[in-house]
């Protein structure tokens, strides 16, 4: 039986990430993952569901959505699977949270707030180099200087971190470790370095749960492994279906090939076609 409770739940992931009793654990995160580049001291989570601008406009619902004290906005998600459009979805997502930070009157000089989008994916993203992280910014396309630093995505691809305990050099190396290893952990790692990871033992594990908080846990990793199942069966299905479809490949050309010589051979198109089961038109381009 697991001692730490599952991150990759919806549960898991806002028990460590979303709760104010817990956000010094979210803010450590952050600075490591953007270190040397900012200093959060403090947080304040927003209301995950942001109400429709107007009428028919969609609703955005967030894992995590805070604000720093200098007013820079995170959005923070855990993805389990590749979703269709899922960059796009990023993009909408923080393009959003841009434009409602627009103030209606005449004084406002559009003064923006940078807004971040941090996304967990227990996945591989299609059609882009796979390594551990994918930091996306406004930028020249020929000098690669910043245009502007009030939008970026930061892409985590958790299955192309591959390193052991001893192997992690870096703070947020030894998060990605731990997040992605927790439920198979029989001791919380690194706590001698970093007291953080010591009070992360506690908000995890799972014997510390109340009642209600165990229910709640049980019927993510339900929702989380009935997710995992029906991930593998697509994939499953998907690798039969493919190779089904390179059999009949493979035995359309060897038919081809049949017919062509039988064609140079000189026999009728009659006979071709009743060996092969080309038709006359097919045979003919032969």
């Amino acid at each position: 039986m697991a001692k730490f409770i599952n991150p990759f739940t919806d549960v898991g992931f806002k028990k460590i990430f979303g709760q104010e009793v817990s956000k010094d654990l979210l803010i450590d995160f952050l600075n490591d993952l953007l270190v040397d580049e900012k200093s959060i001291t403090d947080i304040t989570f927003l209301d995950k569901e942001v109400l429709p601008e107007y009428m028919g406009d969609r609703g955005v619902i967030y894992d995590i959505y805070c604000t720093t004290e200098n007013g820079e906005q995170f959005i923070v998600e855990m993805q389990n699977r590749q979703q269709v459009n899922f960059r796009e979805r990023a993009l909408y997502y923080l393009s959003h949270a841009v434009s409602r930070q627009g103030e209606k009157g005449a004084d406002w000089r559009f003064g923006l707030k940078a807004v971040y989008g941090v996304f967990f994916m227990n996945f591989r993203l299609e059609d882009m180099p796979h390594k551990l992280r994918t930091d996306i910014v406004l930028s020249d396309r020929d000098t690669h200087e910043q245009f502007s630093d009030k939008l970026r995505f930061i892409f985590i691809e958790l299955p192309s971190f591959r390193k052991e305990e001893e192997e992690c050099v870096t703070d947020f190396e030894r998060w990605i470790y731990v997040l992605k290893n927790m439920e198979t952990l029989n001791r919380m790692p690194f706590k001698a370095r970093k007291s953080v990871f010591e009070k992360l033992e506690k908000i995890v594990d799972i014997a510390s749960l109340s009642k209600e908080e165990r229910m709640k846990y049980d019927e993510s990793i339900k929702v989380y492994r009935d997710s995992l199942v029906t991930m593998e069966f697509a994939e499953q299905k998907g690798r039969a279906e493919g190779l089904a479809e390179g059999m009949a490949k493979g035995k359309a050309e060897e038919r081809r090939i049949i017919a062509g010589q039988l064609k140079r051979m000189g026999m009728s198109f009659d006979a071709i076609r009743e060996v092969t089961g080309l038709s006359d038109s097919e045979i003919d381009k032969l």
